[in-house]
């Protein structure tokens, strides 16, 4: 993921820094360092330790003033700025389909690969209001779901 990422920026002409964080003591410190920094933007990746933490990491986001994109909606909702990913049910859906082929005497390796086909793109203009920022209509239109 890091590499995708690093080379869409690059291709913006845009600088990257990618920090890593696999505890909540390492996220705050991570946040430390971003605004040591002075980062214009952050993007959180999905991952089980950002979900769970959400909270922590929406009051750091505010606490720094950073504008973030998260992976996973329920960020947003909890008060991210943007949410862009794959739908977590959706995902179990798929896993359980898998089970139930399982079950039926399919071999796991035998089983594709399958990606997901459906990303929501999720705004929440109060944190907008917020961090002072004026998104772009062409973001607007574009999102799934608007919270005002």
């Amino acid at each position: 993921e890091g590499t995708t990422l690093q080379k869409a920026a690059a291709a913006l002409g845009q600088p990257i820094e990618i920090i890593n964080a696999s505890t909540e003591g390492q996220i705050d410190r991570a946040f430390t360092a971003v605004a040591q920094q002075k980062f214009g933007a952050l993007v959180v990746s999905s991952d089980p330790l950002f979900f769970i933490a959400r909270d922590m990491l929406v009051i750091l986001t505010a606490r720094y003033a950073l504008p973030t994109i998260f992976a996973d909606r329920e960020q947003a909702e909890a008060g991210g700025l943007i949410s862009y990913g794959a739908r977590r049910p959706d995902a179990y859906r798929q896993a359980g389909n898998y089970v139930g082929r399982v079950v039926e005497g399919e071999k796991p390796g035998d089983l594709p690969v399958v990606l997901p086909t459906k990303y929501t793109l999720l705004v929440n203009l109060k944190t907008a209001k917020t961090l002072g920022l004026s998104l772009p209509p062409s973001v607007l239109a574009r999102a799934d779901e608007v919270i005002e």
